[in-house]
């Protein structure tokens, strides 16, 4: 028995010292050398203070909408909503999600809705949509707004990040940033 039991102490007080030193240790250290030290991308507007990083709820019509989250867009619950694509409530809420687009974008049809429009992501945080999300919404925040679609696609254009060396990920577009712009349009 004191052949299997000292190793296993000796085991658990290392990892102890891992996990709960060295380890956090080194990922501070990493942080440290990343922009903002690992803080996130704040922007302040005002008087408020938003995260770039971590998506927020935009419904009003004059504003280009997040990508749905299945926390409701609370940083301290991150989750998915693990529900299976045959599941009946998800399939439900995805309808219901569908529903609520069509009849604040009229004239869109169902088959040219982005599925980022009514499906969360893995995170319920993300705060890009597609470019394709965006443009399907630039009528509906042209009329709200009184402008010009040609100057409501210029700026959703401007705003569009390229994949990383052109190469990885999607094209996207960070909801946040674009309706701060949107909001400085005179």
């Amino acid at each position: 028995m004191r052949k299997e039991l000292l190793p296993s102490i000796i085991l658990t007080v290392l990892c102890i010292l891992f996990f709960s030193g060295l380890y956090p240790l080194v990922m501070w250290g990493i942080a440290q050398a990343a922009p903002n030290k690992g803080e996130g991308f704040i922007t302040n507007v005002g008087d408020k203070t938003y995260y770039n990083n971590i998506a927020q709820k935009f419904s009003d019509d004059k504003y280009f909408w997040s990508r749905p989250s299945a926390v409701d867009y609370n940083a301290a619950g991150s989750a998915g909503s693990n529900k299976g694509p045959a599941n009946p409530d998800y399939l439900a809420q995805v309808q219901q999600r569908i529903d609520t687009f069509l009849a604040h974008n009229p004239g869109v049809r169902k088959s040219d809705i982005p599925s980022d429009m009514v499906t969360a992501s893995g995170s319920g945080l993300d705060p890009h949509i597609s470019p394709q999300g965006a443009m399907i919404q630039i009528n509906r925040i042209a009329n709200a707004r009184h402008l010009p679609i040609e100057t409501v696609k210029a700026l959703v254009d401007k705003q569009t990040e390229k994949p990383l060396l052109g190469l990885f990920g999607p094209k996207k577009i960070n909801v946040l940033k674009l309706n701060i712009e949107l909001d400085h349009l005179k």
